[in-house]
């Protein structure tokens, strides 16, 4: 009853996988996007040095993190906001391909842990893809 009562006000198919898919990557990403202004240092250290206005690109992308996590709640914005995440996720990679390359600047990260994070922004773009983008999810009227 309640679960089927949150999937209405969602929009989304009334099953455990589809509520959870949802509210948990709205968490994520409002949870990633305020840290990056509480912690601003640590997404400022994983930029290559000569990238210009680091501080800006940590608090716009912090600020879309959060945009994105609030409005894929809204089925109206849903679609919109899966496209503008996986488009952050991509404007991202490059920092993390830095890390992971330059994996000695970071020596309390594991050069595994550093190099799975690369493959975990596919993993997160697939998540945003099929839980905001994809049909699967979506209630049919």
């Amino acid at each position: 009853m309640i679960l089927s009562k949150i999937a209405s006000l969602l929009n989304v198919r009334s099953s455990f996988g589809s509520v959870l898919s949802l509210i948990l990557l709205s968490a994520f990403f409002i949870t990633i996007g305020v840290d990056h202004f509480r912690n601003p240092n640590f997404y400022l250290n994983i930029m290559p040095q000569q990238w210009p206005l680091k501080l800006e690109a940590v608090y716009v992308s912090g600020f879309f993190e959060i945009l994105g996590g609030v409005c894929v709640i809204f089925h109206q914005l849903r679609k919109l906001a899966g496209w503008g995440l996986i488009a952050l996720l991509i404007a991202v990679y490059p920092a993390n391909i830095h890390m992971a390359v330059n994996y000695h600047l970071f020596p309390d990260i594991s050069q595994t842990m550093l190099y799975f994070r690369l493959l975990l922004q596919f993993l997160f773009a697939y998540w945003v893809y099929r839980t905001t983008i994809s049909k699967k999810l979506q209630v049919t009227h």
